[in-house]
């Protein structure tokens, strides 16, 4: 079953003037998190906030767990915890629990037994009768957490759930969101912090202008480039002189050099080349790319290609 499903999405606003969204075709299955990227203005919150009921789209149609997004009946499989959001400082953390599962028609045995669990889960059990203006950031984000899943929700929104997160907050929020997972739930996660992105998400969306213009894998956007660097003795610059054919750039650091090449063959050739000329090569370690590499990447062939 797909847990997201949306076809030719399209948002305008000013009477059609500003385009937010703009023919979003995107297919997300159940039990994965699942990373929205984009820079600011991509239209990443607008698309989360009518997949969720907030906003009306101009055109296209969505479905969450296969049923229309005007299907009162999905609203309670769903859990959200927006950006930047903020509790009443004079409650207790097991008090905000209580209102937001109340607000969710969640009855009183099921309300405790759900506070307990996620309280311990989120490590605040000790914090239960502590007014919120005394939490830390990282505190109020896991309490954030355990408030989104209190009506034991199937799909669950997260807008930026570790901005502002310390590294040690951000491996806690980190190990409740796998364990989410763990249980069956589909996890949309909306971050501008691509490295936590890269270590949690199953799979990515990257939204740009409105446009979706790449969505696959982590491993897919993140597999190894056609960068390599050779470890060697030292080179010469007439040796490198005759390498320069084999690639696309180099650069040559101390005791290495650090090729882009367009195929295999090229790679070949270049070892071929270092080995005629009696240069020991220590080794050959290909660059793999990391998330934010290729989101860059992606973002500037999108502005080539426009």
């Amino acid at each position: 079953m797909l847990a997201l499903d949306t076809q030719n999405l399209t948002k305008r606003f000013n009477r059609g003037k500003i385009i937010a969204l703009e023919d979003v075709t995107l297919s997300v299955k159940e039990g994965i998190i699942f990373g929205l990227l984009g820079p600011n203005g991509a239209g990443k919150t607008t698309l989360i906030k009518i997949v969720l009921g907030i906003l009306f789209p101009t055109s296209g149609s969505a479905k969450l767990l296969e049923r229309p997004i005007n299907d009162i009946r999905i609203k309670e499989k769903i859990g959200y915890l927006p950006e930047n959001h903020r509790y009443p400082d004079f409650l207790k953390g097991g008090e905000v629990l209580d209102y937001f599962a109340r607000l969710s028609a969640v009855g009183k045995s099921r309300r405790e037994r759900n506070k307990t669990e996620l309280l311990k889960l989120v490590n605040l059990e000790k914090w239960a009768n502590t007014r919120i203006k005394k939490y830390s950031k990282g505190m109020q984000q896991r309490l954030g957490l355990a408030q989104a899943m209190m009506n034991d929700p199937d799909i669950l929104f997260l807008d930026e759930p570790t901005d502002g997160v310390d590294p040690i907050g951000r491996k806690e929020i980190r190990e409740v969101l796998l364990h989410f997972k763990e249980e069956g739930k589909t996890i949309f996660l909306n971050s501008h912090l691509l490295s936590e992105v890269e270590m949690i998400c199953d799979e990515v969306a990257i939204l740009d202008k409105g446009r979706l213009i790449r969505h696959g894998t982590v491993k897919e956007l993140t597999s190894p480039s056609k960068t390599f660097r050779i470890q060697t003795s030292k080179v010469t610059k007439t040796l490198l002189a005759g390498l320069k054919p084999h690639t696309i750039e180099m650069d040559q650091q101390n005791s290495s050099i650090q090729v882009t090449v367009a195929s295999q063959k090229n790679l070949n050739a270049i070892i071929d080349h270092l080995r005629k000329n009696d240069i020991d090569i220590k080794g050959v370690v290909p660059h793999k790319q990391s998330l934010e590499e290729s989101f860059i990447e992606i973002l500037k062939k999108d502005i080539v290609e426009e």
